[in-house]
């Protein structure tokens, strides 16, 4: 089968397309032909030797966490899936998994059904944005229909699916972005749209229960000022956690760190909401598996809006 793989941490050039064996089935797991599989900054940060790195073992690697495609085999323990079924998902991280290559054998217990009307293209770019934003508001930040909640970065990936989760659930949403894209999240549904550019947030808002930091480092720190007492900021970038979590202490304010697992219930209800158009996923590029290289460059430019996706032929 073909497959990304990078030899040693670097750059979009160590992403090498090459041939591999398919893999063989442990108990638990199948086998899924993948159609498409999508690409997060975490990728391109561990394969640059940041990231996940410490827990993906030794080198070679091939990226990816979350993938879309057909089960061809299962293992003879499986009883949930068949040969000839749909599924997404987002498996085993932050170890490796594997998911730039033709063929993944993942988890079963791992993977959701790619309900009709749900193309493989949008599920594959579902998973990680989706459970990340789903977790951060309803796990973590423990959203209430009628709160507010401010989402920095809203046209992210994990952003702009915060925005309309956050909708779905009966919040105000406030969203941070550059001014292009106002109007793209107002279509969203966000009631309020801010420049992060020309605006001091804390001059603007104050006592929102909810922060969504898709951001970090200062501008996160900055953003506890709108804070309110009893509020909670999840922060998503995790190099810069332990300084957000830092000065939430200094001012009494919580703040909370984390790491999206997989989830296939969420993820399935997510996938329903896609397929039925109450939450759409906006496609900022879909590029063959070879031009991943292409696709880390964009992605690490920090300005892609929505989410970059592989497509296996």
């Amino acid at each position: 089968m073909k497959a990304i793989q990078i030899q040693a941490f670097g750059g979009p050039e160590q992403l090498m397309l090459t041939d591999l064996p398919v893999p063989q089935l442990n108990a638990g797991e199948v086998l899924v032909r993948t159609e498409a599989c999508g690409v997060n900054p975490i990728d391109w940060k561990t394969c640059s030797g940041g990231g996940a790195a410490p827990f993906i073992g030794e080198l070679p690697f091939v990226p990816g966490w979350e993938l879309a495609g057909t089960v061809s085999q299962v293992a003879d323990d499986v009883t949930d899936l068949k040969e000839g079924d749909r599924v997404l998902g987002v498996i085993r991280f932050p170890e490796r998994a594997g998911c730039f290559a033709e063929y993944v054998a993942a988890p079963a217990d791992q993977l959701a059904i790619c309900p009709d009307g749900l193309d493989s293209t949008t599920a594959a770019g579902l998973s990680i944005a989706g459970l990340t934003a789903w977790q951060a508001l309803f796990d973590k930040g423990e959203l209430q229909p009628g709160q507010t909640v401010l989402i920095l970065a809203a046209a992210g990936g994990v952003g702009h699916l915060a925005v309309q989760l956050a909708k779905w659930r009966g919040a105000t949403v406030i969203a941070t972005a550059s001014a292009g894209n106002h109007e793209f999240l107002r279509q969203l549904g966000a009631d309020r749209c801010i420049d992060y550019r020309d605006t001091d947030l804390s001059r603007e808002i104050s006592t929102v229960e909810l922060i969504i930091d898709g951001v970090g480092g200062d501008t996160g720190v900055a953003a506890l000022d709108c804070l309110a007492d009893q509020g909670i900021l999840v922060t998503l970038p995790s190099v810069t956690k332990d300084q957000l979590i830092a000065a939430g202490e200094a001012c009494g304010k919580r703040v909370l760190p984390i790491r999206v697992e997989p989830n296939p219930d969420q993820l399935g209800q997510l996938a329903q909401l896609c397929a039925a158009g109450s939450v759409k996923m906006q496609l900022a590029d879909s590029l063959p598996l070879e031009n991943a290289g292409k696709a880390f460059e964009q992605i690490a430019s920090g300005h892609t809006r929505g989410k970059l996706v592989l497509t296996v032929a």
